[in-house]
C-alpha cells in the first residue's frame, strides 16, 4: 500500500458497498416472491425448496475455493467475474419459465456470490489505511445487512406492479454498475505465494452437501426408508466424511477442521449455525403464512417482516454494554432462550387470528436473534489465533450457509408433511387433490377454480399446523443450542482487554458485522480484522476469505 491514499478510494468503497446490497437484499427478497412463484409457476413445495436452496448450498460449497482464487489471480479480476456470473444468473432468472430453471438461475448466481462476498472486503486494505479502515469496512457490513429488510419490501413491491422475475432483475443495473466501478476503481492485488485451489475438495464439498440437502428434501416425498433416500444421504455423508478426512492431511487446507477443537470457535460456530438453521427456515415459512393464510398482497408481506428485522438491528446494536458487562456465556444463551420462546409463542398461532399476534413474536424473534448472532460470530473470531483467521473466517461462514441450507430443507420438509397430513381433499379429483396437495397456493388456486370455500379452509389450517410443528422445532433447537452454550462456551471478558494489540480497543460486538443474514461474518476488531498490525508496525491485508459482511436471509 503506497504512502498517499488513493483519491478514489471512497468511490471504490461506494462500489463495493453496492455489491455487498445486492447480496444483502437477494437474501431476503425471495422468500417474498416464492408463494407468486408458486402460483404462477405450477412449483411445489419441493420445487420451492430448491429454488431458496440451490443458492445456498452452491454459495456455502464454493466460497471455500473463492478466496483461494483471488489471492492466485488477482482480486479485483474475481470480484469482477463473479459480479458478471451473478448478472447472467439474473438475466436467466428474469426470463425462463419453469422451476428447474429458476433453480438453474439460483445455481449460477449462488456461484458469482461466493465470489463477491469474500473478495469485497479482500481489496479494503489496499485502499484504506488503520485509520479509515475499520469505517471502511463497517459501510459495507452495514449495507448488507440494510439488505435484509430492503429485501422484502423492494420484492413485494416489484411483484406487485412487474412479473415474478423482476426479483432478479433489479440484480442486473446494481451488478453492472459494481463491474464497471470495480473495473475503473478498485486496485488489483494477488498473493504470488498463494496454493493451487484443491479441486478434489471442492468437488467433495459441493457434491456432499447438494446429495444431504436433496435427501432431506425429497425424503417426505420418497418416503425416509426409501432405497433412493438412504442411498442419497449415506452417500452425501461418506463425501463430506471423505472431504474432513483430505483436509486434515493438507499443510494448507481450505476447510480448516483443527480449529474445531478450539472451545471458544467451537461452540460460538455452533450457536450461530443453529440460530442461522432457525432464521432461514422461519423466513422460507413465513410469506406463505403472511399471503395466502392472512390475504396480505407481497409488498404487504414484505412491510410485516419488518418487526422481526427491527428487533434484529436493535438488539445488534443494544448487545454491546449486555457483553461488557456479562460476557458472551450470559448473553448467547439468553438470547436464544429469547428465540425459542418467541418460536413457542408462534407456535399458538391459529388460523384465526390476525397479525397482531404474528407481529408480536416476530419481534421477540429478531431480538432473540440479534442478542444470539453477534456475541457468537465475535467470541467466535476472537478465539482464533491470529495467522489463522482468514481460514477460520471461511471456515464459519460455510457453517452458517450450511446451516441456512438444512433449515430450509428440514424445516421446509417437515411443513410439507404437516401440511399434507392435515389437508382435506375428499370429493375432489385425484388431479385436483395432487395439486391442493403440493402447496398452500396451489390449494387456493384450485379452491378459486371450483368455489371451494372448505378447501381454502382446510388449506389455511393445514398450512397453519404445519408450521405451528415447524416452530416448535425451531424452538427446541434454539434452546438445545442455549444449554449447550451455557454449559461450554468459555468467559472471555477477562481476556479480551488482554489479547487487544496495544493501543487498540477491545472488540465492539455490537457492530453490525456478522449481523447480514445466513451469510454473516466477523466482528470488527477483532483477530479476523484486516486492520491488525503485524508487529513491526505495517498493516497486513488478510487472506481474500475472510469474511466480512452478510447473509438473510442472508441474509
Amino acid at each position: 500500500m503506497t504512502d498517499q491514499p488513493d483519491p478514489r478510494r471512497w468511490w471504490a468503497l461506494g462500489a463495493l458497498v453496492t455489491c455487498m446490497l445486492v447480496l444483502g437484499f437477494d437474501m431476503t427478497i425471495l422468500n417474498v416472491a416464492l408463494p407468486t412463484m408458486a402460483s404462477q409457476l405450477g412449483a411445489d413445495t419441493g420445487e420451492q425448496q430448491w429454488i431458496a436452496d440451490s443458492y445456498l448450498v452452491v454459495f456455502a460449497a464454493t466460497m471455500l475455493p473463492a478466496g483461494l482464487l483471488g489471492d492466485r489471480f488477482g482480486r479485483r479480476s474475481m470480484l469482477i467475474t463473479g459480479l458478471g456470473i451473478f448478472l447472467v444468473g439474473s438475466l436467466v432468472g428474469t426470463v425462463v419459465s419453469t422451476p428447474g430453471w429458476v433453480i438453474v438461475a439460483r445455481t449460477v448466481m449462488g456461484l458469482g456470490a461466493a465470489l463477491i462476498m469474500p473478495l469485497a472486503l479482500s481489496v479494503v486494505p489496499s485502499l484504506f489505511g488503520p485509520g479509515e479502515r475499520t469505517k471502511a469496512i463497517g459501510a459495507i457490513s452495514a449495507a448488507s445487512a440494510l439488505g435484509m429488510p430492503l429485501g422484502p419490501i423492494i420484492g413485494g413491491w416489484l411483484l406487485d406492479h412487474f412479473w415474478w422475475g423482476s426479483v432478479f432483475f433489479v440484480n442486473v443495473p446494481l451488478a453492472a454498475i459494481g463491474i464497471l466501478c470495480c473495473a475503473l476503481l478498485v486496485p488489483e492485488t494477488r498473493d504470488p505465494a498463494a496454493p493451487t485451489v484443491d479441486i478434489g475438495s471442492t468437488l467433495l464439498a459441493t457434491l456432499g452437501l447438494g446429495l444431504l440437502v436433496f435427501g432431506i428434501i425429497e425424503g417426505p416425498d420418497h418416503g425416509w426408508g426409501a432405497p433412493l433416500t438412504l442411498l442419497t444421504l449415506f452417500t452425501a455423508v461418506a463425501l463430506i466424511t471423505g472431504l474432513v478426512l483430505r483436509e486434515r492431511r493438507r499443510a494448507r487446507p481450505m476447510l480448516d477442521i483443527g480449529l474445531l477443537g478450539q472451545r471458544g470457535f467451537l461452540w460460538n460456530s455452533v450457536a450461530a449455525t443453529l440460530v442461522t438453521l432457525v432464521l432461514s427456515g422461519l423466513l422460507f415459512i413465513l410469506p406463505p403464512y403472511l399471503q395466502a393464510v392472512l390475504g396480505h398482497d407481497a409488498f404487504g408481506t414484505g412491510v410485516r417482516l419488518l418487526p422481526m428485522m427491527g428487533g434484529l438491528l436493535v438488539a445488534a446494536r443494544a448487545s454491546a454494554p449486555l457483553i461488557e458487562r456479562f460476557g458472551p456465556r450470559v448473553v448467547v444463551p439468553a438470547g436464544l432462550t429469547t428465540l425459542a420462546g418467541a418460536a413457542f409463542l408462534g407456535a399458538t398461532t391459529d388460523a384465526g387470528d390476525g397479525y397482531g399476534h404474528t407481529a408480536l413474536w416476530l419481534t421477540v424473534v429478531g431480538f432473540g436473534f440479534g442478542f444470539a448472532i453477534v456475541p457468537a460470530m465475535d467470541a467466535a473470531l476472537g478465539a482464533l489465533p491470529r495467522e489463522r483467521a482468514g481460514s477460520g473466517s471461511g471456515l464459519l461462514m460455510t457453517l452458517r450457509q450450511f446451516g441456512g441450507a438444512i433449515g430450509v430443507a428440514l424445516l421446509g420438509s417437515l411443513l410439507a408433511s404437516g401440511y399434507g397430513d392435515r389437508l382435506r381433499t375428499d370429493g375432489l379429483s385425484p388431479d385436483a387433490a395432487d395439486t391442493a396437495d403440493d402447496s398452500i397456493v396451489a390449494a387456493h388456486l384450485v379452491a378459486d377454480a371450483l368455489g371451494d370455500p372448505r378447501l381454502a379452509e382446510s388449506a389455511n389450517s393445514a398450512y397453519v399446523h404445519g408450521m405451528a410443528l415447524v416452530l416448535l422445532v425451531c424452538g427446541a433447537t434454539a434452546l438445545l443450542a442455549a444449554a449447550l452454550t451455557a454449559c461450554f462456551l468459555p468467559d472471555s471478558r477477562a481476556g479480551r482487554p488482554a489479547t487487544a494489540d496495544k493501543g487498540q480497543e477491545p472488540d465492539d460486538p455490537g457492530d453490525l458485522q456478522g449481523l447480514a443474514g445466513p451469510g454473516g461474518a466477523a466482528g470488527r476488531g477483532g483477530p479476523g480484522d484486516p486492520s491488525h498490525a503485524r508487529p513491526d508496525g505495517d498493516t497486513e491485508a488478510p487472506p481474500s476469505h475472510v469474511a466480512g459482511a452478510s447473509g438473510d436471509g442472508r441474509q
